[in-house]
């Protein structure tokens, strides 16, 4: 198992945290590590292999992970991660879905949708990386699970997050087995069926539909920051009546209008409550995520949080919520 950590990386304050995100991009995939205190910021990733698994163990320190839309341009990098957490708790936040992650809970992430990941305080997550060709033998559709929370108590997750602990422990003494590829179609055939088992409703319908679904949600994702992104312009992009499209969104319960609206407060929110947004305006930020009047998003704000802007981003300052 090769390790890596930040002790040793040029630079103090932001200078090791780029050193890092220099690191993990050549280990992982492109993205950003946003450290809570600047001046201070260790991280180990430890990375294994276990038949067609990659397993990669990381402990940082309190701090929030991004991939945006543009370190998916720059980087090819296109994979499946189901995330256990195994210290701490955090927040992940893909494909519309915020899961809370507890000590045992999964969440599956598709590296090629934005994501982010907030830690509550100093955390330990164990990553198991599965191409989407591999993955697919077990989760046949596993973009209609990305962003999804699943409990340890859920299923076989508990099984699940035990022998990922477990091989995890294994690679990194060493060991190995002449069964390796059989072990990690068990560890995914687990986490799959325990995926099923806890989203039984949402796995329900026709493939098609799921797979367009995915596309509109893939498309709205990528064109977030867009102001001109409309049920239009999104039934252009994928070459699709707005009829048809009104019709497969309607199956998730919410408009496409109502969609792309709380997904622009959700990612306002987010940045309002992370420190290292401190310096920028809400207007900044609300015109940064789609928005193009200050009055709209400040009345929407409050429709949707029930406080306004600026008190919401001032109570979390007092609480130190970030």
């Amino acid at each position: 198992m090769d390790t890596f950590s930040t002790i040793g990386l040029p630079g103090r304050g932001s200078g090791r945290t780029d050193a890092w995100n220099s690191l993990w991009a050549t280990q992982m995939s492109r993205c950003g590590f946003m450290p809570v205190d600047k001046g201070h910021f260790d991280a180990e990733l430890r990375i294994g292999v276990m038949g067609p698994l990659k397993l990669a163990h990381l402990s940082v320190d309190h701090c929030s992970v991004e991939r945006s839309q543009s370190d998916i341009i720059k980087s090819g990098s296109r994979a499946y991660n189901f995330l256990l957490q195994a210290y701490g708790t955090s927040t992940f936040f893909h494909c519309g879905h915020q899961s809370r992650l507890g000590e045992g809970d999964f969440v599956l992430c598709n590296t090629a949708m934005p994501h982010y990941w907030e830690a509550d305080g100093p955390s330990t997550t164990i990553m198991v990386r599965v191409e989407p060709e591999v993955l697919r033998e077990y989760l046949p559709t596993p973009e209609q699970f990305c962003g999804l929370h699943l409990g340890r108590a859920i299923g076989f997750a508990d099984t699940a997050g035990a022998m990922v602990r477990s091989l995890t422990g294994q690679v990194q003494s060493g060991g190995s087995t002449a069964q390796e590829s059989q072990v990690a179609g068990y560890l995914l055939e687990t986490i799959s069926l325990s995926y099923m088992m806890a989203h039984a409703d949402g796995s329900k319908g026709s493939a098609v539909v799921w797979q367009r679904h995915r596309d509109i949600v893939q498309h709205i994702e990528a064109h977030l920051r867009d102001p001109d992104l409309s049920p239009g312009s999104i039934a252009s992009g994928l070459r699709l009546t707005p009829r048809y499209l009104r019709t497969i969104f309607s199956a998730s319960g919410e408009r496409i209008s109502a969609y792309v609206l709380r997904r622009r407060l959700e990612e306002c929110a987010r940045q309002m409550r992370n420190p290292a947004w401190n310096g920028h305006t809400l207007t900044e930020i609300a015109f940064s995520w789609g928005f193009n009047s200050a009055a709209h998003f400040t009345r929407s704000f409050h429709d949707h949080y029930g406080v306004a802007p600026r008190a919401y981003r001032r109570l979390q300052e007092v609480s130190g919520d970030v």
